[in-house]
Parts: C-alpha cells; structure tokens; sequence
C-alpha cells in the first residue's frame, strides 16, 4: 500500500499594497492641472497673440485660436511628463506669465 501525499496548504501570497495616497494625489493634482490650467494657460496665450498679431482683428483673433489650440495638448502632455506635481504646477505657471504680462500691459491700448 502507497502512501498518498497529503495535500498541504498553500500559502497565501502576500498581498501586493496598491499605490498609495500621495500616488493617487499626485495624479489627481496632474489631472487638475492638465484640465484647468491647460486651458487656462491656452485661453491666455490665445488673448495674448490676439492682442498682439499685426492683422486685421478678426485675423489675429482666428490665428490667435489656432495656435491656442496647440498648446493645449502640449500643456496637458507637460503635466504628465513632469517629473512631480509640484513641477508640472510651476511650469505651467511659468507658461503662463508671459501672456499674462501681454495682457496686463496692454490693457489700456485695447
């Protein structure tokens, strides 16, 4: 008579930890970022190159758009590819000082 292998439990695989909370945050301030400040960084530059694009308006404003509309992406694909939250924050930021400046300045000559 064989003797029969006794069937021994098997050990519970560890449970692999999900990706934490600052993971979660950090991509939910991305989104944020990519969603509201792209937009507002595109909408900024497209005021900016209206005001400043040597055409008729209705021209500068439609060329305006059209270019706006490029950097929209690119602002988005800038929060993701940053290396941190923070940093995809300040380059938007930094992108968008210089329109804002645009506007400020001639605020009166418009």
């Amino acid at each position: 008579m064989q003797a029969q292998p006794t069937m021994a439990p098997v050990p519970a695989k560890p449970k692999k930890p999900g990706p934490g909370w600052r993971y979660r945050a950090g991509v939910a301030v991305r989104a944020l970022a990519a969603i509201a400040g792209g937009y507002a960084l595109s909408a900024a530059w497209a005021a900016a190159l209206a005001l400043t694009l040597p055409a008729v308006r209705v021209e500068a404003a439609l060329t305006a758009t059209m270019l706006a509309l490029a950097i929209y992406p690119c602002a988005a694909m800038w929060c993701f590819g940053a290396r941190t939250a923070p940093r995809a924050v300040a380059g938007l930021l930094i992108a968008g000082a210089l329109p804002a400046a645009i506007l400020l300045l001639s605020k009166g000559a418009a």
